[in-house]
């Protein structure tokens, strides 16, 4: 059995970042972590001689609390400045001019970053969740067993539900309604590498409002992708949901229609990822939601805030605060 005053379930931004905050302030964090890597959506892939972002592709700092974690990342050489905006299919762009920062080398230099010094257990799924004598216990796939008075569940809401089946946890009844009432938006992310360069404008990118694409990007321009040109597109939450259950040859043939005016060469290489849980498409929640107990238990991640990377990573900053106290209800 391994123990540790916090257990955290998911090394994404939210996780880490919590983990990296009770850290500080003197308590031990375990992130138990189903992947081989860390950063969750903030992921990047590598197929041959090509390298995409396949899951976020940038991060804005509007808040103070998040300006000085991506500062700190800036410092570090982990992350940097990509653009003031995107133009849009007609050519326009943003007039806001608000930097748009990427991970150096790939949006996972962020986590990687974050992780340093974290004790983190990549390759172990948890799969089953109880209670004993006012402790958490979780039991990975392969056997092992790790407790801690403390659990923070960062995984996509109804991944966390279905871990907490037939523990017996005493979720208030409107509580439960609420967090089961959480969805998100899928997406299929086809990763293309061409024989030559991209048609997509400077600064690497184009963001859609409306249509079958949401997002394509050269990873070639952007800087990560030195040796191939590389193109992330992700299709809209309506294309995705359309072509979901599509086998993988007909969900990319659809994707590359879509989005041939912005490819400008042959595809050489196509790759498709499914996000299941891309972003949240509803949720009530403003904050982490945290129960008491004993023992305590607190959901956080984007779909217990703000979206994206900076509502992720703001967070876990709020739960590591919740539970620095243990045991103020909110």
């Amino acid at each position: 059995m391994i123990r540790a005053d916090c257990l955290i379930v998911g090394a994404g931004i939210s996780g880490l970042t919590a983990a990296q905050t009770l850290t500080e302030r003197g308590k031990r964090c375990l992130i138990l972590e189903k992947s081989r890597g860390v950063g969750g959506r903030m992921a990047t892939r590598r197929t041959a001689d090509a390298v995409f972002d396949h899951g976020a592709q940038f991060f804005t700092a509007r808040s103070q609390p998040f300006q000085q974690m991506a500062s700190r990342w800036l410092q570090q050489g982990a992350a940097r400045e990509w653009s003031r905006g995107f133009p849009d299919p007609e050519g326009s762009s943003p007039e806001e001019g608000h930097p748009r920062y990427c991970g150096v080398g790939g949006m996972t230099a962020v986590p990687k970053a974050l992780a340093v010094g974290l004790d983190v257990r990549r390759n172990t799924k948890i799969v089953a969740a109880r209670i004993d004598e006012g402790e958490w216990v979780l039991t990975s796939e392969t056997g092992e067993r790790f407790a801690g008075a403390h659990l923070l569940l960062t995984a996509p809401v109804p991944q966390s539900l279905t871990l907490l089946e037939g523990c017996a946890y005493p979720i208030p009844a409107e509580r439960l309604d609420a967090l089961r009432s959480v969805r998100y938006d899928s997406c299929l992310a086809a990763l293309l590498t061409l024989e030559g360069a991209s048609g997509i404008p400077e600064p690497g990118a184009v963001s859609f409002r409306e249509g079958p694409i949401a997002w394509i990007a050269d990873n070639h321009q952007k800087g990560i992708s030195p040796l191939a040109t590389a193109v992330t597109v992700h299709a809209s939450p309506e294309l995705s949901l359309a072509l979901w259950s599509a086998p993988e040859e007909v969900a990319l043939r659809e994707i590359r229609a879509a989005s041939d005016r912005w490819l400008g060469s042959a595809v050489r290489e196509a790759v498709l990822h499914r996000w299941r849980y891309s972003k949240p498409a509803f949720s009530p929640f403003d904050a982490p939601l945290h129960l008491a107990g004993p023992p305590s238990l607190t959901f956080a991640g984007d779909a217990f805030g703000a979206p994206r990377v900076e509502g992720a990573a703001l967070s876990g900053l709020i739960a590591a605060q919740l539970l620095s106290g243990y045991g103020q209800d909110v």
